[in-house]
């Protein structure tokens, strides 16, 4: 019998910047269904606002990782193997680019922030499937990332974030069909605006929303619970037929043309 419960099961979460974060939506989720955590934060500077995001998740364990270095992230996956010989499931919610590059015009992309937007926030899946695969051997792992729609449409001020994300989600794909012969699937969230940290960082960003509640079929926003929930089944054996797909959970914003 398929369930939500992940009583027993180790996961591995990349992104929570702070309580509001999409990550922390998911986190919280998979914490209330049984499972044990592990956090990064990117830097000391950072770890506190990470710490008191988790306070309240009992038993959960910090490293330190920044996943632009390969080092980081081999040192993280090692010591999540000496901690807890294995994992199940891996949670990808890291983005990033200059703020400078997602004002003005997309053609003023300059050469260093392509490279910094695409290094963070595509390319960091691949060395993290790649080191995460031995340690979820034989034991039906899963892996989930957050996408936008920018990653399929042209959005204003979105600029190279969505080509990032458009780049995110053709690996998906690619670490699904390769890894799924190890019984791991891996699959990405398209999720709507959310009042995040990184969502902010996007000029008009509050246009965004208002044009999301007139225009979705469900005439709202979605939450950061709702994201948590998707992530939740994605990453659960009720999802077991489920693998390198981009679920859209954006209360039906993402079909309606104009």
């Amino acid at each position: 019998m398929f369930t939500l419960d992940h009583s027993g099961r180790v996961g591995l979460v990349f992104g929570v910047a702070n309580h509001r974060s999409l990550a922390m939506g998911i986190a919280e989720k998979l914490h209330h269904s049984g499972a044990r955590l592990i956090f990064t934060y990117q830097t000391e500077r950072l770890r506190e606002m990470v710490e008191k995001s988790i306070e309240e998740i009992e038993g959960a364990s910090l490293l330190e990782c920044d996943v632009s270095r390969d080092d980081h992230l081999e040192r993280t996956f090692a010591q999540v193997k000496k901690e807890f010989g294995a994992l199940d499931f891996l949670v990808h919610s890291v983005a990033y680019a200059p703020r400078e590059e997602l004002e003005g015009d997309y053609r003023n992309t300059s050469r260093e922030g392509f490279r910094i937007a695409l290094d963070i926030s595509a390319y960091s899946l691949i060395p993290m499937a790649r080191l995460s695969a031995p340690l979820m051997a034989g034991r039906k792992g899963s892996i989930v990332t957050l996408s936008y729609l920018g990653a399929e449409r042209a959005v204003a001020n979105y600029n190279v974030m969505g080509t990032a994300k458009a780049a995110l989600e053709q690996a998906v794909r690619q670490l699904a069909l390769e890894l799924g012969p190890q019984n791991i699937r891996v699959n990405a969230i398209s999720a709507g605006p959310v009042n995040t940290l990184a969502a902010r960082g996007i000029s008009g960003f509050r246009d965004i929303l208002k044009v999301y509640e007139e225009r979705a079929p469900l005439r709202r926003n979605i939450t950061q619970e709702e994201v948590g929930d998707a992530a939740l089944f994605l990453l659960s054996d009720m999802a077991s037929g489920i693998t390198g797909t981009t679920l859209h959970v954006d209360c039906g914003y993402s079909i309606v043309g104009y």
